[in-house]
């Protein structure tokens, strides 16, 4: 039999012996940290933002007042997190099924699904209270309203039953034009609505184009989207004709108060956003290898300089 025996304790600088457990508590608080900023999904409150301070900027004519432009933009961020978070929650059965979410904390066993619960409803209380504080009730019941609707309308019963699931949880996504509008005006005239109405249409194409690349992944998890559950000439012609009336709206947003510099945009961008989207219904129909993700990411595009041009018009 062989003794069992300890190695020597080395003699160390004091504090020198702690280092590597420092380290791997700190490295603990970033990775529990990045958890918790996942469950916001930062790229979809990005792109909400984007949308939203352009139409403060047009709603004031030029620079909103700082108060509310800060509870707009902390309580719309906050808001968007609650209710990502909040659909990490509900979609937990569904997410670890599919490629595109396993990663996420829940199915990656990174957070409890009861933490993830109570995470989302914090954010959410404190994001409506404070827009009631800081802006108006209009805006405030758009945001709790908007919050509700994408977890309970949109997640609990229409993403699991029905093909027009994306159509009718367009709401949502175009709801912080209205807030945004609402928050500065406290009221909600024709070109909130036609501002409304571009981003509710332009979610269509960009959304059917990321279910056509996981088309597999949404089957796999029992979710309807219409890639699934109709052929792809169905896909295709809901594509053009939601990007068809997307380009619409935005036109007719333009004699409602806008400028040159978005007119212009408006044209030039809406050419090419349907260019490419009836480049992929060609490419579908053609029996081609399908690239979804170049319409889904030139969508972003499109939105994004289409309100910078909502902005620009604002501040000239």
């Amino acid at each position: 039999m062989s003794m069992i025996t300890e190695r020597p304790l080395q003699r160390r600088t004091p504090g020198v012996a702690e280092q590597p457990v420092r380290e791997s508590r700190a490295r603990a608080w970033v990775t529990v940290f990045r958890a918790y900023l996942s469950l916001t999904k930062p790229q979809i409150v990005e792109l909400l933002l984007v949308t939203t301070v352009p139409t403060m900027m047009l709603a004031a004519q030029g620079w909103p007042d700082p108060v509310t432009f800060a509870a707009v933009l902390v309580g719309g961020a906050m808001a968007g997190g609650a209710a990502s978070a909040l659909n990490c929650y509900i979609d937990r059965d569904i997410d670890q099924l599919m490629r595109r979410t396993k990663r996420r904390p829940i199915p990656a066993n990174q957070i409890t699904p009861r933490a993830v619960l109570i995470f989302g409803l914090t954010l959410a209380v404190i994001s409506v209270a404070l827009m009631a504080v800081l802006t108006n009730w209009l805006a405030t019941v758009l945001t709790a309203a908007s919050i509700f609707y994408y977890d309970v309308i949109y997640t609990l019963w229409l993403k699991r039953r029905t093909p027009a699931n994306t159509f009718w949880g367009g709401v949502c996504g175009a709801a912080p034009v209205l807030i945004g509008w609402a928050a500065v005006t406290d009221s909600l005239p024709p070109m909130a609505w036609a501002l409304f109405a571009v981003v509710f249409f332009w979610q269509m194409p960009h959304f059917y184009a990321l279910a056509i690349k996981y088309k597999e992944d949404y089957a796999r998890a029992g979710v309807p989207m219409l890639p699934v559950v109709r052929s792809m000439k169905r896909v295709n012609f809901e594509i053009i004709l939601y990007a068809v009336l997307t380009v619409v709206s935005s036109l007719a947003a333009w004699p409602l108060g806008l400028g040159p510099i978005y007119g212009v945009t408006a044209v030039v961008m809406g050419a090419v956003f349907l260019g490419e989207s009836v480049r992929l219904a060609r490419q579908s129909g053609g029996g081609a290898a399908v690239k979804p993700m170049r319409l889904f990411h030139l969508s972003i595009t499109y939105l994004t300089v289409l309100f910078m041009a909502v902005a620009a018009d604002a501040l000239i």
